[in-house]
């Protein structure tokens, strides 16, 4: 009787065994937004079909619409005053601020406080209210002129171009926020800020064009 040899049994690989067996579906879970980062209580993360709401819109530091041409503010003076009371000393202080919009409009103001940014603040706003017009002949003034304030005088002269701005103080301060670049100047008598900033406003409103001249002569 005749016995065959009987074949081993075929292996199977790893892989065939998993690629006959159907692929297991992922388990889902339902993911809750934190309390405090979007989405309602129970939903999803996300807040509406949009998703988040993005950065917060900060209009801060946008500068408001409308609010006109840049003015030139310096302060040419901080003045400290001491006030001795029975607890000791108690200061003051006054701010003398000079404001223009460096195109022949200039004005001068004084504000007082118990505090710096407060006393800066007052004096700038003073300035804003005492703006006057001067007369320029483009970058300088159009002919010489002699300020005087209290004990404060001041000489201004014309200058050609790319000369400067030939001051110093308070005299310079004035003149740069009304728009004068070459101009020869000269400061005489009191040094004191205000009378020496005064003096110099008083010689920028002598000032007069030729056609201004011409214009009075022809009506008187």
């Amino acid at each position: 009787m005749s016995t065959e040899p009987t074949s081993a049994p075929e292996s199977v690989t790893p892989a065939a065994s998993e690629a006959a067996a159907p692929a297991a579906a992922p388990e889902v879970r339902e993911q809750r937004a934190p309390r405090g980062q979007g989405g309602f209580r129970g939903q999803g993360g996300n807040r509406g079909p949009g998703g988040n709401r993005g950065p917060r819109r900060d209009n801060r530091d946008q500068k408001p619409e409308g609010d006109g041409p840049s003015m030139i503010e310096k302060v040419v003076f901080i003045n400290r005053c001491a006030k001795v009371v029975k607890g000791g000393r108690r200061f003051s202080f006054a701010a003398l601020a000079v404001v223009g919009d460096g195109k022949g409009k200039v004005g001068i103001g004084y504000g007082k406080a118990n505090e710096v940014p407060d006393a800066i603040k007052k004096g700038t706003a003073n300035a804003h209210k005492h703006l006057v017009n001067v007369k320029l002949k483009g970058d300088t003034i159009p002919h010489d002129v002699f300020g005087q304030y209290d004990g404060g005088k001041v000489l201004l002269r014309p200058a050609s171009p790319g000369t400067g701005l030939i001051a110093g103080g308070g005299v310079r301060a004035v003149l740069e926020a009304a728009g004068v670049k070459n101009i020869l100047t000269k400061s005489m008598g009191s040094s004191n800020h205000i009378a020496v900033v005064h003096a110099t406003l008083n010689g920028l409103l002598q000032l007069r064009l030729a056609e201004n001249i011409s214009a009075v002569r022809k009506t008187s």
